[in-house]
């Protein structure tokens, strides 16, 4: 196919990779990013700890200094977003009201918030997904001496409830399933890390099923449809997860299910399964089938937005002839690191409800000083599924290895065990 002309729809990480990515690689036709924040690409995961903290301001969350933008030789739009996609015209609709033609597309629009029925009317509600959300919860939070109430014990609000906790704020964190982190590392580390919380002040509150935001805080559902307790706040923090920002692509013909629906080299496909040429997808808002884990996932996380935006760059240029090769297949070994108080945590791999898990170095139990160290893989079968550290990088990273070669059981215990 003819490609002269490449839209990127999202300011994102992965929009911002997707297009260093086609410039690195050669292109020389017109690079376009839509962006729907005002801001130039920035860091996300500083938001809920460093810049909340207010040990760093917005400028040092930025992807990249304002001379290298330049240097891209790339058209941005800011404060704009897409509305809508015609694949079969080449056309992206804009916000604006104005249109944008195309040869090639990446759609990199994240995801948006998960909100609570009438979460808007609450001036003392917050969620944090952008800077300015951020921002505004810092103002309120900076000096300390407030209750706050996270709502979702997952890495974003557990993230908020140690920053938060850590400026002096006391904090109640609830949880409707029976231990935090459940989705990412299952219902035993998950309790883990949350009795880790508990020691450094945070009152943690899990199997407990919020029924609606109230002027004074949270009121929590009672049995048999009565009207439950109320926990006081006098700041709420709303952390129930995200949804892809697929809405925009309601009429694009793209096949949608929880995120823009892709094949092996992330190229979007049709209703129908048939992919879509030139239209290609890259982080949260992507759903693909990852063949070294023979499974279709959705990562939210950093290190996949980076390198998706990146893949998907290389595969639209090689699908158009315009890259060394054919399309390659995008099989990575997922990766996420989340800081909370002094708990550095890394997991490599996937972690399912069905796994077994065994701590194989270290004890989630405290050290004589206070600290935590250990690390625990995760099997599906006969197989190494996954490998969580907490504060212990060197453990955790030199098991990418039996990841990538889908190691045995044993064979991934025998690694672990040299080293100690």
């Amino acid at each position: 196919m003819d490609l002269n002309r490449v839209v990127i729809v999202g300011a994102s990480l992965a929009g911002l990779r997707a297009a260093e990515t086609l410039r690195n690689e050669g292109f020389d036709g017109e690079v376009v990013v839509v962006g729907a924040e005002p801001h130039r690409p920035y860091d996300r995961p500083p938001l809920s700890k460093k810049l909340l903290a207010g040990e760093w301001e917005p400028d040092r969350i930025h992807l990249r200094q304002p001379d290298t933008f330049d240097d891209l030789d790339v058209e941005w739009r800011f404060g704009v977003a897409g509305a809508g996609l015609d694949p079969s015209a080449g056309i992206l609709h804009l916000t604006n009201g104005t249109d944008i033609t195309y040869d090639g597309c990446i759609i990199a629009t994240g995801a948006a918030c998960r909100r609570l029925p009438e979460q808007s009317r609450y001036s003392h509600v917050h969620e944090v997904r952008t800077l300015d959300d951020a921002m505004r919860l810092r103002a309120e939070i900076a000096d300390g001496g407030r209750h706050v109430v996270v709502i979702g014990a997952g890495f974003i609000g557990l993230e908020v409830a140690a920053t938060a906790r850590q400026l002096g704020n006391d904090v109640t964190v609830l949880e409707g399933a029976p231990a935090p982190l459940i989705r990412g590392l299952g219902e035993e580390m998950g309790a883990a890390i949350g009795a880790m919380h508990e020691a450094r002040g945070v009152t943690l509150r899990c199997g407990v099923q919020v029924d609606r935001l109230h002027d004074d805080g949270v009121l929590l559902a009672g049995e048999d449809g009565a009207e439950g307790e109320l926990i006081e706040a006098d700041i709420v923090v709303v952390g129930i997860g995200v949804v892809p920002a697929t809405a925009w692509l309601g009429d694009s013909g793209l096949q949608l299910r929880d995120g823009v629906v892709c094949d092996e080299t992330l190229n979007a496909l049709d209703v129908d399964g048939s992919v879509v040429p030139g239209v290609y997808a890259a982080g949260d808002v992507l759903r693909w089938p990852n063949p070294l884990f023979a499974e279709e996932m959705r990562v939210e996380h950093w290190t996949n937005a980076a390198e998706q935006g990146a893949a998907a760059a290389k595969n639209l240029l090689a699908a158009a002839g315009r890259g060394a090769g054919a399309p390659e297949a995008y099989a990575p070994v997922p990766f996420f690191w989340s800081d909370q108080f002094d708990i550095r945590i890394q997991f490599l791999g996937r972690a399912s409800a069905d796994d077994a898990v065994e701590v194989v170095l270290g004890s989630t139990q405290p050290n004589e000083d206070g600290t935590v160290k250990f690390l625990a893989l995760y099997r599906t079968g006969d197989r190494v599924h996954g490998a969580l550290g907490v504060n212990a990088p060197r453990w955790v990273m030199k098991m990418r290895g039996q990841l990538m070669e889908q190691a045995s059981w044993h064979d991934a215990l025998a690694h672990a065990a040299t080293l100690a």
